[in-house]
């Protein structure tokens, strides 16, 4: 790194050496080698990689607005932005997020919920962006089965993320407080990942030591996208999902599941059939079920312990239904109920198929066993909280259904007795204290002898 690299970095003590390097080298790149960077360069430096809204916005922190805007500012307001997003306080990300859309943060203030609406669209385009041109084996792979990254949907990712900020979820108000803005930024947690995603890969945080390129590198691979276990087999992957209802779905999980998804059951590939699709996900661990009606509504739930066949109810609170187009909605449980998953089959008594939430006839999901294809979703839903019908008709015919386990794929008994066994005779100190204690393991005496 050039002499003007250090002292630009020395000059910023927000940042960690680490990024004191990158940030630098990114600010040199962009400015040409300057004491000062102009916005026109900064724009065309980010160029193809940020969305041109959210590259407006971030000029407007910058660079002022008004009659407070500036020709070129220094590299300590460029190490500024990134700081105050990445790791900023609350009051750091409020001031950002004012400035950003063209006011100064006054608590009286209130800002308008389309333009706040707009600048997570913006932040939700440049995310996907970033995924779309990494090279990250996990999403080739997604990309190459077909997973798309439509426009609607980025924009359905970016509106979700804003209609939290306060009141009605269907029907936000026309401006929100600045006291709504600081609690919606404390809670967002999807709003500070796909910021950090972006503003890592806009200030070059993933160069490679000893990269000196003037332009932007290939981007990290985005933690938000899950591994996808087990689609590498399948030649023709008949997806009907997009990548963002995969980051919306798989940041609303446990975060023990968000690091994989395991390809169980595609009613495309195996056939419409309940007994095929129980026969797949029973036993599996906790699991996503994604439909799409006929009228393209996507909604699913997420059980989240195993599917197990018989006459109760099981799962934990842990559980929620979603909506996945044309809006993104996210349903948590009340514990009002504990009628969290149901599947059942070949019963005379009870009814057949698999429940999501609410009561026989009038579940949050029902799909039925027999004919097959056919569904419903309630009008109300006690077991979870703020539901709204997840289907466009109550009654509803599939045509597309899918199950994906997640997280590791759970041990089975045995699996689970090879792997004690295992782990006790590599490690002789746990077995010398058990003898010690006058214990034996489980294990011990079990195994069959070894062959003559």
């Amino acid at each position: 790194m050039g002499n003007t690299s250090k002292k630009l970095a020395a000059r910023c003590t927000l940042l960690t050496k680490e990024e004191q390097k990158y940030v630098a080298a990114t600010f040199r790149a962009a400015s040409k080698n300057s004491e000062r960077i102009r916005e026109d360069d900064l724009i065309k430096f980010w160029g193809p990689q940020i969305d041109p809204r959210l590259a407006q916005y971030l000029t407007n922190f910058l660079f002022g607005f008004g009659q407070q805007k500036v020709l070129s500012v220094d590299f300590n307001r460029f190490a500024e932005l990134y700081v105050y997003n990445v790791r900023g306080t609350v009051d750091e990300r409020m001031v950002v997020t004012y400035n950003c859309l063209g006011m100064n943060y006054n608590e009286e203030v209130e800002l308008p919920y389309q333009l706040l609406k707009e600048y997570c669209e913006s932040i939700a385009s440049t995310y996907m962006k970033i995924v779309k041109s990494s090279s990250a084996k996990k999403v080739r792979t997604w990309i190459e089965k077909g997973f798309r990254v439509s426009a609607s949907h980025v924009q359905a990712l970016g509106e979700a993320v804003a209609a939290t900020v306060g009141g009605d979820l269907e029907s936000p108000q026309h401006h929100c407080t600045a006291a709504q803005l600081s609690k919606w930024l404390q809670s967002n947690t999807l709003l500070r990942q796909l910021a950090e995603l972006v503003y890592v890969n806009l200030y070059g945080i993933n160069k490679k030591g000893g990269d000196e390129s003037p332009t932007p590198l290939p981007p990290v691979a985005p933690a938000l996208l899950p591994i996808p276990d087990g689609l590498d087999v399948m030649p023709d992957y008949p997806a009907f999902i997009d990548l963002s209802h995969i980051v919306w779905i798989n940041s609303h999980l446990p975060q023990k599941y968000q690091h994989k998804w395991r390809f169980l059951f595609s009613s495309h590939i195996h056939g419409e059939s309940f007994s095929t699709m129980a026969g797949r996900i029973i036993d599996q661990g906790p699991s996503i079920l994604i439909i799409e009606d006929t009228h393209g509504y996507i909604f699913g739930g997420f059980a989240a312990v195993a599917w197990s066949m018989g006459p109760n109810f099981t799962g934990t609170d842990e559980s929620f239904l979603f909506a996945a187009a044309p809006k993104m909605r996210m349903y948590p449980a009340t514990n009002y109920n504990d009628h969290y998953q149901y599947i059942n089959h070949h019963t005379k008594t009870l009814p057949n198929g698999l429940l999501m939430g609410g009561q026989f006839h009038f579940g949050g999901i029902w799909v039925n066993a027999d004919p097959f294809g056919e569904g419903s979703s309630a009008e109300s839903c006690s077991t979870y909280r703020g539901y709204r019908r997840l289907s466009k008709e109550p009654t509803f015919r599939i045509r597309s259904l899918e199950v994906w386990g997640v997280g590791d794929k759970p041990l089975t008994e045995k699996e689970k007795e090879d792997r004690e066994v295992s782990v006790l005779d590599t490690n002789t100190e746990a077995k010398a204290i058990l003898e010690l204690a006058g214990r034996t393991r489980h294990s011990e005496g079990i195994r069959e002898p070894p062959p003559l």
